[in-house]
Formats: C-alpha cells, sequence, structure tokens
C-alpha cells in the first residue's frame, strides 16, 4: 500500500474524516469531548450546499441545521455506553438513505428546531461513525433498553 493510500486507510468519504468502528473508542470519544452533537447527513459539504435544515411540515428554513445532542445529561445515572447507544438508534431511521451516514461534529448553537432539536452553525465534524460502531449500538440498545416504551404514559 503507498503512503497515499495507508494515509487514507480509516478514512470516510468526507474529505479524510476519520471513521470510528469501536463502540468502546466512540464513546471514549464522547466522554473526553463534551458539547458535541450527532447528525445524520450526507456530510458537511453536502450540508452547506443544500444550506440550513428546513421545517418541511412549516414550509420554513430553520437558522442552522438539526442535530442531537451526543452527551449525556448531568442527571443521567447509567453508563454513558447507554446513552450514546440510545441516542444513535433513535435516529439510525436517518441512515436509510444511502448517502446519509452518523458523525459527530462541534458547533455554535443558534436555536430549537419545532421538535425542540438542537440546531447550529459553524459545524466543524469530529468523526464519522462507522458500521460496526453501530451495529454494536444497536444490540446494546435493544439489550439493555425497553425500545419503544417512551415516557407518554406519566
Amino acid at each position: 500500500m503507498g503512503n497515499e493510500a495507508a494515509m487514507d486507510a480509516g478514512r470516510g468519504p468526507e474529505s479524510g474524516l476519520p471513521i470510528v468502528d469501536d463502540f468502546d473508542e466512540l464513546v471514549a470519544l464522547v466522554e473526553r469531548r463534551p458539547g458535541m452533537y450527532l447528525r445524520y447527513s450526507a456530510g458537511l459539504a453536502a450540508d452547506l450546499e443544500a444550506g440550513h435544515s428546513r421545517d418541511h411540515e412549516a414550509e420554513v428554513e430553520l437558522p442552522g441545521w438539526s442535530v442531537t445532542t451526543i452527551s449525556p445529561e448531568p442527571w443521567w445515572p447509567r453508563p454513558v455506553s447507554d446513552w450514546t447507544a440510545r441516542r444513535i438508534c433513535q435516529y439510525a431511521h436517518l441512515a436509510e438513505q444511502p448517502e446519509r451516514f452518523p458523525w459527530l461534529l462541534i458547533g455554535r448553537l443558534v436555536g430549537r428546531g419545532p421538535d425542540h432539536e438542537p440546531l447550529v452553525v459553524d459545524m466543524d465534524p469530529v468523526i464519522r461513525i462507522g458500521d460496526p460502531a453501530l451495529d454494536t449500538a444497536l444490540k446494546i440498545y435493544h439489550e439493555r433498553f425497553d425500545v419503544g416504551d417512551d415516557s407518554r404514559r406519566d
């Protein structure tokens, strides 16, 4: 393997964005870098080209891109791995389109969307989540949570 190929190994199509395939490494990153967000899209370049997220129901352009938090809230009593798996899996349906993938980023919060999701600008990609890490997240989510039983009965 040549030097150029070796430098690209383990990197995704998002201009050299590293891919994390190991779920434990992903959780360690989430623990080390609080304040990151999770986004499912075709990546930063595609997002910048398409423009901000849109509320299609109201036909309104939002002031930033829709993301979700990946760092656990201070009140969360369970392991960070549980929170991380749950956050990834609750939005995994967004990756059903082949060009979309999950990636972590740092961004500046500018508001909340119509579903109370954070809206960010000045996105700085950190890492792409690889399929093996997604598979582990899905396994953990189904093993440790009563999937589908939400807080609507409160």
